[in-house]
């Protein structure tokens, strides 16, 4: 790691930090990941607008002088934590995609170790894709779900605990 790289850990995700996550704005393609702004989410409860579903499922991510850099979901299924992530987008692009996705894979492992962990990302998004296969995930399925622009193809990524280790 370069010395001047973040390192990076997670905490249970605060509301002043769901709040700012609100303000994000990412350019096209995507601005599909933006969310509803803050007043908003909370009046409707959804997603991290919801008290109790930011404090079970929610983490902010941080580096080592407390910058939010990011978020996580993990959604927990039957044996399978599915993580949901973003990154502040003036900062995506950089190079410090697999430490931020490694900081949240070790959360949830930490949390549910007997999980399989996986994750769904838009095919298109080719840096993603690139960013989780060096964080040890692998395609497992191709489908189409909804999104906010209609239906839209996504890939499967399950985590590999094999393919980090060195």
């Amino acid at each position: 790691m370069e010395a001047n790289s973040p390192s990076f850990h997670t905490v249970v995700m605060q509301e002043a930090h769901a709040a700012e996550i609100c303000t994000w704005s990412y350019l096209p393609p995507y601005n599909i990941y933006g969310f509803l702004p803050w007043e908003q989410m909370k009046g409707l409860g959804v997603e991290f607008g919801d008290p109790d579903i930011r404090r079970q499922q929610y983490l902010s991510v941080l580096d080592e002088r407390n910058q939010l850099w990011g978020f996580a979901q993990l959604f927990p299924m039957a044996g399978v934590t599915r993580l949901g992530l973003g990154m502040r987008p003036d900062w995506c692009g950089r190079g410090m995609g697999k430490r931020f996705v490694q900081a949240i894979v070790d959360e949830a492992k930490r949390r549910r170790p007997s999980d399989e962990i996986d994750l769904e990302v838009l095919t298109w998004n080719e840096r993603a894709i690139r960013t989780y296969r060096k964080t040890g995930f692998y395609i497992a399925d191709t489908y189409e779900r909804l999104t906010p622009t209609g239906m839209a193809p996504f890939y499967c990524m399950v985590h590999d605990p094999k393919a980090n280790e060195e």
